[in-house]
């Protein structure tokens, strides 16, 4: 079982932001799976792998707070540019969900795919 955590964690804190249990992850992992699909999968591939725009988002866990910053001010590289999310409704109440999914992947507690959620047959 790995425990539960904060996506506003300090960079000291390695408390994971996720719950896996018995291969199945708790239910605000599931949004960020859910979410991340709908709105950052276009540019960052399947399973936060990486994609034609975005680089992997799971080679590597990401600190919380590079997180929040990328993901709401936006960030180039290069001839990259990714928007900033700060004022999407279908994003900013998500940020912590998503940021589980890909610590979750990031850190090898799931594998590609639809994750199973915890509470379901």
């Amino acid at each position: 079982m790995v425990g539960p955590g904060r996506a506003s964690a300090s960079a000291e804190d390695d408390t994971p932001p996720y719950t896996v249990t018995d291969g199945r992850v708790d239910a605000r992992t599931y949004e960020g799976f859910r979410r991340y699909n709908a709105v950052c999968s276009h540019c960052h591939g399947p399973d936060g792998s990486g994609g034609s725009f975005g680089p992997s988002l799971t080679a590597a866990p990401i600190a919380a707070a590079d997180f929040r910053s990328a993901v709401l001010g936006g960030r180039t590289q290069g001839m990259f540019v990714m928007k900033g999310y700060a004022g999407d409704p279908n994003v900013v109440p998500y940020l912590d969900a998503i940021y589980a999914y890909l610590r979750a992947r990031a850190d090898g507690a799931i594998g590609r795919g639809r994750p199973l959620r915890a509470g379901q047959p």
